[in-house]
């Protein structure tokens, strides 16, 4: 059974939605709808698609409403389409403000239907085979850095890139924030381009981010180092390595990396594993699994309750960060 479905943006993400859509069979999509004119004519010359001319007719026809206009406009977007009854996939951050977020929990709620946010990151392929190896993380840091571009500076670098970083580490922490700082610089921009965050759970488990828009080179790396190992994930190149730490029970191989812990104690091999990555899209996935969530009933992989959650703490470390530079201005 495939299900109706438009889409609100057709931006550079919007246009990769629709290319996903289309190649999906779970899909009906029933058209687009985007106010700048050349962007609209030209996606619906390529794509072969249907531009409505008003959101409200989309809208209107629509089973599942696809939300990839910026982020100022999410609410507006998400609150019309909930309120027709209509599913909801929209992409993160979920709005601009927390308030918002409420609203839209409300929204949801009353009209008893899914919402999914974009959180892309959960999908990737690198992630997904890095997950059956977390056992408690107890140490995580993460890099996203990104070369200048003016398209996302319309947030600050938290809401941008880092909040990809925070949904992942919610994910996996299944403990409260304790203690939270952090810092940034608005370097090009009005916000913050750079920044850095340490985040302490109430399970001792803490967390390093750092987010740039401002960098040479693109890198999105994550390690989360628990007992007798570490997971190491890169995003950006869909690479996963598990290294670990086993007692050495017998003759090891010549070429093992052996760590000897002294006299009275045993000596450690290291073992490196890269687990088997399958290749997905995981924009396409992602948009696959809320069909999933509809047809059968069941909970968002990435809920509306975890992209409230992620941009509550995105707010949290603007907050510190808005701190700091206050201290140092006075």
């Amino acid at each position: 059974m495939s299900l109706k479905i438009g889409v609100l943006g057709a931006g550079h993400l919007g246009k990769i939605h629709i290319k996903c859509i289309l190649a999906s069979d779970r899909f009906d999509l029933i058209g687009f709808y985007d106010p700048d004119e050349e962007t609209a004519r030209a996606v619906a010359s390529t794509f072969n698609v249907r531009r409505f001319e008003s959101e409200d007719e989309l809208i209107a026809m629509a089973d599942i409403i696809d939300i990839v206009t910026p982020t100022v406009s999410h609410y507006g977007c998400a609150s019309k389409a909930l309120k027709h009854g209509k599913h909801v996939f929209i992409e993160k951050p979920l709005t601009t403000t927390m308030e918002e977020a409420r609203k839209l929990i409300a929204l949801a709620g009353e009209a008893s239907v899914k919402v999914q946010v974009g959180h892309v990151e959960r999908f990737n392929p690198a992630f997904i085979a890095a997950k059956p190896y977390f056992t408690n993380p107890m140490f995580i840091e993460a890099h996203r850095l990104g070369q200048f571009n003016p398209r996302g500076t319309d947030v600050p670098v938290i809401l941008d890139l880092m909040i990809h970083d925070i949904d992942i580490v919610l994910n996996i922490v299944n403990a409260e924030v304790k203690k939270l700082s952090a810092s940034g610089v608005a370097v090009v921009s009005d916000t913050p381009d750079i920044a850095n965050a340490r985040i302490e759970f109430s399970n001792g488990c803490v967390a390093n981010l750092t987010a740039s828009r401002i960098s040479m080179k693109s890198m999105r790396k994550t390690r989360f180092f628990q007992k007798d190992g570490y997971i190491a994930v890169d995003f950006l190149a869909k690479e996963t390595q598990i290294i670990r730490m086993k007692d050495v029970v017998a003759t090891p191989d010549p070429m093992a990396m052996i760590i000897d812990l002294g006299a009275e104690k045993n000596k450690k091999q290291i073992w490196v594993e890269k687990p088997e990555i399958k290749p997905i899209n995981a924009i396409q996935t992602e948009l696959e699994t809320f069909y999933d969530s509809i047809t059968k009933d069941t909970e968002p992989l990435v809920s509306i309750n975890d992209g409230y959650a992620s941009l509550d703490l995105a707010y949290r470390i603007m907050d510190k960060i808005k701190q700091n530079i206050q201290v140092m201005s006075d």
